[in-house]
Order: C-alpha cells, then sequence, then structure tokens
C-alpha cells in the first residue's frame, strides 16, 4: 500500500534527528578557527580510514542503484552486478598508482592537477564539462529518482519530494565534507541495513509463493531455476541486452575504462581521499572495495526477484504504467510491501542513500566552482570565508538548478542506464587525458586540449552516426564505443605530442616516481581476497 504508518514516520523522524544532530556535533567539534577552505572542501586529515571508505559508498549509491539498478536486475539480471564488482577491482588500481600521485603531489581537485600538468586552459575547459555533467546529468537524475522513489512509496507528491530531498540535503552539505564524511558512516550502515531488510522480504516472497515458507535459501534456487537467463554475467550477441552489456567489454574494455574514469579521475569520487594521509586514503578505498562486493545483493537481487514473481502472476498492475512494464518501478512496488516500521526503516535507507549521494556531488560541485573558476577568474585575491561563502552559494543554486530540470526526466524507462550512458560521452576522454599526462612525459599540453575538445563529438559521431547513414555504419554497444573513443582521443593526443613537442619551460609540474605504488602486505593480502572472490563470481555466473 502506498502509506507510511505512524511507525514508519517515528522511524524516519529518528533517522533524521540522528543525522542532523550528528552533523552538527561533528561541525563543532571539529571546526577550526574561522572557515579554511581547504577544511570545507576536503575536510583535511581529518577523516579516518573508515570514514572515507563509507563516504566513497554512501556518494556512489543513490537511488540510481536502489530504484535504477534493481530496475535493470528486473529487465537484464545479475549481469548489471558488473558495474558493482568491477569497481571493486578497479579501486585496488586506484588505490595503488592513481591516488599516490594526487596526494605526493598535493593535488586537491581534478582541474588543479590538470593546470599543473598542462595548462590552465585545459584545466578550466575540462571544469566546465565537469560542472556540467555534474550538475545536468548526475544531480538532475538522483533528485528525479530519489523523489520518483519517495512518490511511489508514500503519499508524498513527487514535486514534494523533489522540495524535501534538495532542502536535505543542502543542510548537510553546507557543513563541509567533515560533516559529509562522517555522516556519510550512518547513511551507509542505515542504507545496509534497509537494504538486506528489503531483499529479505524479496525472497520470503519468493519463497511462500512457491510454498517454502519463507525460506529464503530455497528461494536463491527458485531464482535460478525460474530464471536462469538472468544469472549470465557475461552476455553473448543474441541476448537482447547484448547493447547494454557487450560481452567481454563488461571486463576488460569499456567497463574498465568507464571504472578508472570514475574511480580515479572524477572530483566528486577523488575528494574524499584527497585530504588523507597515503596509508588512510589506501585503507579506506580498500574498505569500499569490500563494501561494494555487497550492493549487488541489496540492489540488484530484489529486481531478479521481482521480475520472478512477476512472471507467476503477481504485481502486473503495479509494475505497468499506461499497459507497459516499467523495471523501475520494482523496488519502490516491494517496498511497499513492509510491514510499518521497517518499511520506515527502507525508507530512511533510500533517502539516506539519495542525501549522501546528493551531498558528495553537491560538495564537488562547489570545490569545482570555487577553487578553479571563482578563486581563478573572478577573485584571485578572496579571502578563505569567502572562498567558503562562494562554495555555500554554489551549492544551493546547483541543486535549484537540479530540482527545476529533474521532472523533466519522467520520460526515462531504465534511469540507470541513461546516467551510465551519457557520462560515458565525458569519460573516455578524462581518462586518456589523466592516463597520458601522468605516465607519459611527453604528453602536451596542446594534446590535452585536443582530447578534451573531441571526446564528446567522437562519442556523438560513433551513437548518431548509424541511425544518420541509415545502418550503413555499426551501431556499437556504447561501452563499445567508449572503447573506440577513448583509443582515438589516446592516439589523437600521443600523435599530437609527437607531432609539436612540448617547449622548454612549459607546464609539467606533476611528480611521478615509482616508489609511490608501492604497498604494504596488508594490502596485498586484502587485495587477493577481493579478486579470489571475483574471480569465483564470474565463474559461477559466467
Amino acid at each position: 500500500m502506498k502509506k507510511l504508518s505512524w511507525e514508519d514516520y517515528v522511524v524516519f523522524l529518528i533517522y533524521f534527528i540522528a543525522i542532523t544532530a550528528y552533523g552538527y556535533y561533528i561541525y563543532k567539534k571539529k571546526k577550526t578557527k574561522g572557515d579554511s577552505a581547504k577544511e570545507f572542501f576536503l575536510a583535511e586529515g581529518s577523516l579516518t580510514w573508515w570514514a572515507i571508505g563509507a563516504s566513497l559508498i554512501a556518494s556512489n549509491i543513490s537511488a540510481e542503484h536502489f530504484i535504477g539498478m534493481s530496475g535493470s536486475g528486473f529487465a537484464i539480471g545479475l549481469a548489471i552486478s558488473t558495474y558493482e564488482w568491477a569497481s571493486a577491482a578497479t579501486l585496488i588500481i586506484v588505490a595503488v598508482f592513481i591516488i599516490p600521485i594526487y596526494l605526493k603531489n598535493r593535488v586537491y581537485t581534478m582541474p588543479q592537477f590538470l593546470a599543473q600538468r598542462y595548462s590552465d586552459k585545459v584545466s578550466s575547459v575540462m571544469a566546465v564539462f565537469w560542472l556540467l555533467v555534474y550538475v545536468l546529468v548526475n544531480l538532475t537524475s538522483i533528485v528525479y529518482l530519489g523523489a520518483l522513489a519517495i512518490s511511489s512509496i508514500s503519499t508524498i507528491s513527487f514535486e514534494a519530494a523533489i522540495i524535501g530531498l534538495s532542502l536535505f540535503s543542502v543542510l548537510v552539505t553546507l557543513g563541509g565534507m567533515k560533516v559529509i564524511g562522517y555522516t556519510d558512516v550512518i547513511q551507509v550502515i542505515v542504507l545496509i541495513i534497509g537494504g538486506l531488510i528489503t531483499t529479505y522480504l524479496a525472497l520470503t516472497l519468493l519463497a511462500d509463493k512457491f510454498g517454502y515458507n519463507g525460506d529464503i535459501w530455497k528461494a536463491l534456487g527458485i531464482l535460478r531455476k525460474e530464471a536462469p537467463e538472468h544469472f549470465h554475467m557475461i552476455l553473448d550477441k543474441s541476448s537482447p541486452h547484448y547493447p547494454e552489456l557487450p560481452g567481454l567489454s563488461v571486463l576488460i574494455g569499456g567497463m574498465l575504462i568507464n571504472n578508472l574514469a570514475y574511480w580515479g579521475c572524477n572530483q566528486y569520487i577523488v575528494q574524499r581521499a584527497l585530504g588523507a594521509d597515503m596509508k588512510t586514503a589506501r585503507n579506506g578505498i580498500m574498505f569500499a572495495a569490500y563494501l561494494k562486493l555487497l550492493i549487488p545483493v541489496i540492489a540488484v537481487l530484489p529486481g531478479i526477484t521481482m521480475y520472478v514473481l512477476h512472471q507467476n502472476g503477481m504485481f502486473a498492475a503495479e509494475m505497468s504504467v499506461d499497459g507497459t512494464i516499467k523495471p523501475d518501478h520494482a523496488y519502490p512496488t516491494l517496498m511497499n510491501l513492509l510491514p510499518p516500521g521497517l518499511k520506515g526503516v527502507a525508507f530512511a535507507a533510500l533517502t539516506a542513500a539519495i542525501v549522501a549521494s546528493l551531498a558528495g556531488k553537491a560538495n564537488s560541485i562547489s570545490t569545482i566552482f570555487s577553487l578553479d573558476i571563482y578563486k581563478k577568474y573572478f577573485n584571485k585575491d578572496a579571502s578563505n570565508d569567502k572562498v567558503v561563502k562562494v562554495g555555500r552559494w554554489t551549492v544551493i543554486i546547483s541543486m535549484l538548478i537540479a530540482a527545476i530540470i529533474a521532472p523533466a526526466l519522467k520520460s526515462l524507462d531504465q534511469a540507470y542506464q541513461f546516467i551510465q550512458e551519457y557520462v560515458g560521452f565525458f569519460s573516455p576522454g578524462v581518462l586518456a587525458i589523466f592516463l597520458l599526462g601522468m605516465f607519459w612525459k611527453r604528453t602536451t599540453a596542446q594534446a590535452a586540449l585536443l582530447g578534451a575538445v573531441l571526446t564528446i563529438p567522437i562519442s556523438t559521431v560513433l551513437k548518431f552516426l548509424p541511425k544518420w547513414t541509415g545502418g550503413a555504419f555499426p551501431d556499437y554497444p556504447f561501452l563499445d564505443r567508449m572503447t573506440i573513443t577513448f583509443f582515438a582521443v589516446a592516439l589523437l593526443m600521443i600523435v599530437s605530442s609527437l607531432v609539436k613537442p612540448a617547449q622548454k619551460g612549459e607546464n609539467n609540474q606533476i611528480v611521478v616516481e615509482t616508489s609511490y605504488f608501492k604497498v604494504n602486505t596488508a594490502f596485498v593480502i586484502s587485495s587477493i581476497i577481493i579478486c579470489g572472490i571475483l574471480a569465483a563470481l564470474y565463474t559461477i555466473f559466467w
């Protein structure tokens, strides 16, 4: 039933008060004299490894996972989990090879890295790109999916949900990165507990439907028996979902490019570790990698379960809009079946995921605009207090823009795929610019600028040329388009750098030494454990 009981409101109120009170406590306890820009944007030296790991996951997991990924689980199956499981392996790569370069060179923002390695022009172009993508795609889609979810499981209207989520997120974000980082620990605990409760309910319903009296272990067996096509991690060309997850590209091609760009070159994510020392940052990233292994259990499994229940005659009305089945309605439909009190926990978990993600994204938008645009071009002599004030206003304005645009996304079927595809227009070029900048000293600023300017046009041509030519040009899956775009941009950058080498004195203030990449024994053991688990999962569900 689309209604929250008084017990649910009590549970949610407890969550809201706990987050607000703890955030205020952290803000007051760890507040330095005056408003330090580094304190506000990076929480420099203040976050522990477990706070960094939790914040990485809380910022990453949002309604796009609970709603969007569950919807893709309903439509596609376990294969969508590769976004999560492949991320666990990618985080190890980032911790070993990328984070040390940022920390050793005291890099605080991604545009700052580009300015030090290439030029202010490259930095500014990319900063503008990032702001547009973060506000118009990421922030907007999170607001939309969050409001859709809340309005689907309660009597709160879609518009009211947008306003409430935006205000709650602004409240958390204005406290700065320390408040976000430490409150994210609570957010992660709440979202995992709530997510597990919802998964348990789904499996219990399935077991009851097939006469096993709530035995969830029997339910897991039923899933594989009733929907065997939903338990393949690697899809072949005969699958209708091959365009979304094309074969081995989900492991060694576009997925790796997507994940490296997201986890290694993305202000929104990397920012959590930039204020820490090397050991703390690496331990936090490793903790996040372990948590990543768990996400399909709370985000994908409920979607597959709802698919089997739907195939067996349940939820036909709840899952359809104007006679069309909407996969993204799977999770909200399931949440509506939770008993009073527990539904409040799931509702709090969903809200925690949305608010944490919105706060993290808004803080990164604020960081890039304040440090890389405002202070560089509008007021070079701005004081710390002034920069922080501008940062706070940026949070408010960006959230307002997202709230205004969000209703326009109502026509989407699988929002998760929309987000991945359109962020993928930008990611390959970003990764090429960063990797060549880190690991090939001859890469020039002109080459980086060329890569920045061409990545979106190349992606656009690859996507739309098949339609423009009536099918004469191959219609590549979007992950394969990312692979082609990455290598095309990298090749053009290499050629450009060789044809017109860097002039003496040209910007290259980033130092990279092999000693940066040494790790301790505990890190090696943890990496082996994660890779072993991933190998087992892909072997079982190949």
